[in-house]
């Protein structure tokens, strides 16, 4: 059996969050609710009478979206940003907030949070992400198929 690759995974949960908290971002503008207003009403003004939070669900999530699934029309597949686990681990709590603090959002956050769990069980394994998307790494010293005598 194969290796699990722990940010193959990860990206497929965070891709699932990304689509959720867009369409969450979507109601959001004709439902406009804060999930904690049990607590406290302190946070409506975040959604009405200007959507805000509306509109930083709707950006994060169309942001988290197009870093997991780099199109070539933008050629963010092979950048830097695309590759590191790190900026990920950074930037996705931030979407994970945003989104919690939504009511329709709620789910997202919590895709994000165990997207974000994987991705940091990936990273402290040493895993990295390939510069093309959906591809394994190379291991070093390879042999390239073919090559019978190890590239002598």
């Amino acid at each position: 059996m194969g290796k699990l690759i722990k940010n193959h995974w990860a990206r497929l949960i965070v891709l699932t969050a990304a689509l959720y908290q867009i369409a969450a971002a979507l109601s959001g503008f004709f439902w406009p609710k804060i999930f904690w207003d049990f607590l406290t009403t302190n946070l409506d003004p975040a959604v009405r009478p200007i959507p805000i939070l509306q509109i930083l669900n709707l950006l994060l999530g169309i942001l988290a979206f197009a870093w997991e699934w780099p199109l070539p029309l933008l050629s963010f597949a092979e950048t830097a940003m695309h590759r590191s686990i790190e900026a990920r681990l950074v930037v996705y709590p931030l979407a994970a907030l945003a989104a919690l603090l939504l009511y329709q959002g709620t789910n997202p956050g919590i895709y994000y949070l165990v997207g974000l769990g994987v991705y940091f069980w990936g990273f402290s394994e040493g895993e990295v992400v390939c510069p093309d998307p959906w591809s394994l790494p190379r291991r070093r010293g390879a042999r390239v198929a073919g090559d019978r005598f190890g590239g002598v």
